[in-house]
């Protein structure tokens, strides 16, 4: 039986089929209160479905959601907040006249939203374009708006899409530390869903990883970073990268080698203690009458694992 202290989602056999083809896969997992839950995967992995399900916006061929142990379809729609990636706002209409239209449609109580305007306004660094038509704003800005926009009604649980998408490095930073607020001073249950994996390790309590419709892992980001894919990664780009098929297959017969890929034209090398391997490795390719433009180390990251498990990068 689901604790509810804990959790705030859970899903049951959550599946999803059109005609043939099987989008969701029997999805079992739960969402805790309070937590940033970053949902990864390809394009075409099932995630957009499964959150769409989890959120009521579909229903399931099979199985089920419960939040906080009621059935989806019983639950009150204001618990839930949606901030979509393509943005959804009126350009006729200000910033505050934007989130005074969904206010109204939540029929949050006229003191309130007043006064919640201002403060998402002020919030997300949007105080000065109260008055300012939404058409006449940025890019950023638009995002952020649209962030206000789906907070209004103070819903218990907040589905971000690729909230970065299209901001500049300072706008995201900012947008990073409002999410970052809105779980840990608000206690709001945020799903995340993003390209970015930055953003992902750097926001999410745990995450979870689609491929083919099916969950593959969920855990936190540092125990997925030493548990799947262990070591230290070289990177070795050769000035001519038609040989990099031939290195790798020098590499994998190389003795302390956990695995190698080639990855982005480059022949990734991946092994612990890979300092004191490197030399050996860079004798064993000049030998083979290849020169080599540049090599790095680096410790595995967040993307290293998603490759290791999908066999893709998170935006192929």
């Amino acid at each position: 039986m689901t604790d509810l202290g804990a959790y705030v989602i859970e899903t049951q056999n959550l599946t999803k089929k059109y005609n043939n083809f099987l989008a969701v896969d029997g999805l079992n997992l739960r969402i805790k209160r309070g937590e940033v839950f970053g949902f990864l995967g390809p394009n075409g992995a099932g995630k957009t479905t499964s959150i769409k399900m989890m959120v009521g916006l579909l229903k399931p061929t099979e199985g089920g959601v419960l939040i906080e142990g009621e059935e989806i379809e019983s639950v009150e729609k204001g618990k839930i907040g949606v901030c979509p990636q393509d943005l959804v706002i009126w350009g006729g209409l200000t910033c505050e006249e934007n989130i005074a239209l969904i206010g109204d449609m939540y029929e949050v109580p006229r003191n309130v939203l007043k006064e919640g305007i201002k403060q998402l306004l002020r919030d997300l660094i949007l105080s000065d374009k109260t008055k300012t038509l939404a058409s006449q704003l940025s890019g950023g800005m638009k995002r952020r708006l649209n962030l206000a926009m789906a907070l209004i009604h103070d819903p218990e649980i907040v589905v971000l899409d690729e909230p970065s998408a299209g901001l500049d490095p300072q706008s995201r930073l900012v947008l990073w530390e409002y999410i970052h607020s809105l779980s840990k001073e608000k206690g709001k249950t945020i799903i995340l869903t993003t390209h970015l994996m930055e953003e992902a390790d750097r926001l999410s309590d745990r995450i979870a990883i689609m491929d083919h419709g099916k969950l593959l892992v969920l855990d936190t980001p540092e125990s997925l970073k030493k548990k799947i894919g262990r070591g230290d990664v070289v990177e070795i780009q050769l000035s001519n990268p038609e040989m990099n098929e031939k290195v790798v297959s020098l590499m994998r017969s190389m003795e302390g080698i956990e695995e190698v890929k080639e990855i982005k034209g480059k022949v990734n090398v991946r092994a612990f203690d890979a300092v004191s391997k490197l030399p050996g490795m860079i004798r064993s390719i000049e030998e083979m009458g290849v020169s080599i433009v540049d090599t790095s180390i680096r410790r595995n990251t967040l993307e290293d694992v998603f490759i290791h498990l999908t066999g893709r990068g998170l935006r192929e």
